[in-house]
């Protein structure tokens, strides 16, 4: 016997810290899935509670509004790409290797989340200070992710890393804007493989 919505939600919401962690986590998942659907700019809170089969005034207790769940919402998503790229590279292999693995990665998480992608990619710059202050951390993070990547034997070996801060800012802001133009045109996130391959390698060894 399926127990009746209301029910079911408060025994998600009396749960302690585990329960509101995951409530919480339906409601990023209802945003993402709006998201997917229509779109940031069309997406209402009206629409997240839907999804998430909660209320008005319980999603208020978790964000003060819309724009904040967003925020909380590419957070994770920002942390769980650079937790795959990380996973995907094989830190005892080629170089030019680690960094194929690394763009691939790159590339199957946008492949996945493409909607999402192109929303932090484009809407977040125009939301303001609060995301702003996303914006710049995440980027930092990745930063902090390639130059951590790029700091070992192998690619000392080569000559290249540990990799500049400006070059590692060069590389991921090129990466973002070849994602945004591609999935913008509507073409497969997939063909910009090779090319943004080709032009990370060119990128971090532009001496040869």
């Amino acid at each position: 016997m399926v127990a009746p919505a209301n029910t079911a939600r408060a025994a998600v919401e009396d749960d302690g810290t585990d329960g509101a962690a995951k409530f919480r986590r339906r409601l990023l998942d209802a945003l993402s899935a709006s998201i997917a659907d229509k779109g940031y700019a069309n997406t209402t809170v009206a629409d997240i509670v839907r999804g998430a089969r909660t209320s008005r005034r319980t999603f208020y207790e978790y964000f003060p509004d819309r724009q904040s769940c967003l925020i909380a919402l590419l957070a994770d998503a920002n942390a769980t790409t650079i937790e795959q790229i990380g996973d995907a590279v094989d830190p005892d292999a080629p170089w030019r290797t680690q960094v194929r693995q690394a763009v691939q990665a790159w590339i199957d998480h946008t492949a996945a989340t493409p909607t999402l992608t192109l929303s932090w990619i484009r809407d977040v710059p125009a939301l303001g200070a609060s995301a702003r202050d996303l914006h710049w951390a995440a980027m930092e993070s990745f930063v902090v992710m390639v130059q951590a990547l790029s700091d070992s034997d192998i690619f000392r070996a080569a000559g290249i890393g540990p990799l500049s801060r400006q070059r590692a800012i060069m590389l991921l802001g090129g990466l973002r804007e070849l994602t945004a133009y591609t999935l913008e045109k509507g073409e497969s996130v997939g063909g910009i493989t090779d090319e943004a391959v080709r032009s990370a390698i060119a990128l971090l060894d532009p001496d040869r």
